[in-house]
């Protein structure tokens, strides 16, 4: 169904034409609003009867949306065309607004979630002077259970459980956390006085939907901040306990936990006949939530947070992000360009940011200072670390002439300054940048002070996945490249390289290959290697008993990465008995010099040039030599008729 843009200049503090929208985008406009949240909502109300209506206005998207639920109505597409594009540096912005338009009316592929079910057991751990106070307002609302780290008198209180203890270690998420405790000492409520404690006892375990960890120790988990139904707070501050216990109050009923991550595990290169190879992803998850599996990797969906890190840099496409997918990225970058440059847009700079942080500082540079460049287009990111070194170079294959990154405080930056320089080597001029940026007003004047450096390319399609758009972008951005480009280390496309001297062709390379990079030649001594194959993932290197492979990384932008080159060959060995072709002729030889008459299963003459026979020759000389070591004991001989006979009359 045709959209309808309902437009609105907010109180004419911003320039809109409607005309010049509804040519570039194709949408049908609406006379331009001044107040569609005030005085003229029943304009907006109109507008969203119809049920295609797309609001210019992001600011009171609630607004808009609580008025369709009580018409009965879908809620309308908001997008934000005042403060990414309107509220700029005064010159024409109208290209930049249809490209925001554009973007926005894209459908967002669902999400996968999964219930998470919260039933409010609550465990507060902590000195009894913190963690006594916070259970008191928690256990109206929460089934509490403190654990206690000191020896502090007992409240008497059976409001919620105490115990007493040390902490050995937990593991789990909202909803299913498991706990671990030594010398666990449980309340005895009998008898007067004060209340009195079991006997210690190691090796306890307790189940809880929500920890809440007042001790000011070391975290319990990697990332604590990422893990859901785990809160934490300094207890020498007020606020933070306050506001840890309000957020605990809030941990009760069922939730629906995004499912960050796709695996395909046979993809994975992260193991083969138990020789580790590839574990990019293992080293920068956060939380913990993938580990080794076998031959490839396990990620627990529950434990991550899908901070897309493992995403970016999996260099086979094993693990990718799911929420939304990746291709859906490649398809809002390609509508910003191509919106833009159809609009009359030239010199685009795509600036991409995460939806808190980065939100937050274009509107406040918008509102406050001199908001964005008129050719900086805004693309919000779920996960900031997931956009790798494939979506950068896709930027400027697709027509943005610079690319630039804002991160956030919580922006796994280690992870993003690799994929950078490799993009950036692969890139044909110095056009991507991360911006470690926290105050709005220094946002926008280095954003007016970058330069577009213009090309001259034809824009791709970024179909496919990480590895084939990338190949793709790097021969549009380098159409004239006739060698290979060095990347940085640790770069996942490359070369092998084979010391010729010291292979064997033993092949063990060849045949745990997890891509299949590396062949073997059943018809000869033979190692080949197609390199667009390579994930440089190092197992060839780790099962080399020659240590003649090293890795080089390159990326080689010509049709030779898609052809199989020879490593390594030899003359093959010919069967001194039946001339078949077999083995490597150097290896048999030299086999044949270390064993023949000089091992004891090589002394004679006959043993030794068993060596230099083929498979079959071998069997059939073992067969008939003297001692031969399939042969067993004489068989017995068949008994006739009258042996029967002459047995009973023996008897």
């Amino acid at each position: 169904m045709p959209k309808q843009l309902i437009l609105c200049d907010c109180l004419g503090s911003q320039t809109i034409d409607a005309d010049a929208l509804s040519n570039a985008t194709g949408v049908t406009c609406s006379r331009v609003h001044s107040g569609l949240c005030t005085h003229q909502v029943e304009q907006a109300a109109q507008a969203i009867a119809t049920g295609d209506a797309v609001i210019a206005c992001a600011q009171e998207q609630e607004r808009f949306e609580e008025l369709a639920a009580e018409m009965g109505h879908p809620a309308p597409i908001c997008v934000d065309i005042r403060d990414r594009a309107g509220w700029g540096d005064g010159t024409d912005a109208t290209p930049k607004m249809a490209a925001l338009i554009a973007e926005a009316q894209l459908a967002v592929p669902a999400s996968k979630t999964r219930d998470v079910v919260s039933e409010g057991l609550c465990l507060i751990i902590g000195a009894s002077e913190v963690a006594l106070p916070a259970a008191e307002r928690l256990s109206e609302a929460l089934s509490v259970t403190v654990l206690l780290l000191g020896d502090d008198d007992l409240p008497p209180t059976r409001s919620y459980e105490i115990v007493r203890g040390r902490l050995r270690g937990a593991h789990g998420t909202l909803g299913n956390f498991k706990v671990r405790i030594d010398a666990l000492q449980q309340v005895q409520p009998g008898g007067r006085a004060g209340f009195t404690l079991t006997d210690p006892r190691d090796g306890a375990q307790t189940e809880c939907d929500i920890i809440l960890d007042l001790s000011g120790q070391t975290p319990l988990f990697p990332a604590p901040e990422k893990r859901d139904g785990y809160l934490r707070a300094d207890p020498g501050s007020i606020d933070g306990v306050a506001q840890a216990v309000f957020d605990a109050a809030q941990c009760v009923g069922v939730f629906e936990k995004p499912l960050h991550i796709a695996l395909t595990p046979h993809l994975c290169a992260h193991s083969r006949a138990e020789k580790t190879a590839c574990t990019r992803c293992l080293d920068v998850c956060p939380t913990g939530a993938i580990s080794p599996d076998g031959e490839h990797v396990a990620i627990d969906p529950m434990v991550c947070a899908g901070c897309g890190a493992c995403s970016a840099l999996c260099p086979s496409g094993a693990i990718s992000y799911d929420a939304p997918p990746v291709s859906f990225v490649f398809q809002r970058i390609r509508t910003l360009a191509e919106t833009y440059a159809a609009a009359g847009g030239s010199g685009g700079h795509l600036l991409v940011h995460d939806a808190d942080h980065g939100d937050e500082m274009i509107a406040l540079a918008a509102r406050f200072s001199t908001g964005l460049p008129s050719n900086v287009i805004p693309m919000a990111v779920e996960a900031l670390a997931g956009v790798g070194h494939a979506e950068m170079l896709a930027a400027l294959a697709v027509g943005f002439e610079r690319v630039s990154i804002l991160l956030s405080p919580k922006t796994e930056r280690e992870v993003l300054e690799r994929e950078l320089a490799l993009a950036a080597a692969m890139a044909d001029a110095p056009r991507l940048q991360l911006l470690d940026i926290a105050d709005p007003d220094t946002l926008s004047e280095t954003l007016y002070a970058t330069e577009t450096i213009p090309m001259q390319i034809t824009p791709i399609l970024p179909l496919d996945g990480r590895r084939q758009v990338t190949r793709t972008a790097v021969k549009a951005l380098q159409p004239d490249a006739d060698q290979p480009i060095p990347l940085p280390e640790g770069a996942p496309y490359g070369a092998v390289l084979v010391d010729t001297d010291a292979c064997t062709l033993c092949l063990a390379c060849a045949s745990l290959c997890p891509p299949g990079a590396l062949i073997d030649n059943p018809d000869k001594p033979q190692l080949r290697f197609q390199e667009d194959a390579c994930l440089q993932c190092g197992l060839c290197a780790n099962v080399c008993p020659e240590d003649a492979i090293t890795l080089q990384p390159q990326m080689d932008p010509t049709d030779a990465a898609f052809t199989q080159r020879v490593l390594h060959e030899e003359e093959p060995f010919a069967c001194i008995e039946c001339g078949k072709l077999f083995g490597v002729k150097s290896t048999i030889e030299r086999i044949t010099e270390k064993l023949a008459g000089k091992h004891s299963m090589f002394e004679t003459t006959a043993a030794g040039r068993l060596i230099q026979m083929c498979d079959d020759c071998r069997v059939t000389a073992q067969y008939h030599s003297s001692n031969n070591p399939f042969a067993g004991a004489e068989r017995p001989r068949v008994r006739t008729t009258d042996d029967y006979l002459s047995k009973r009359r023996d008897h």
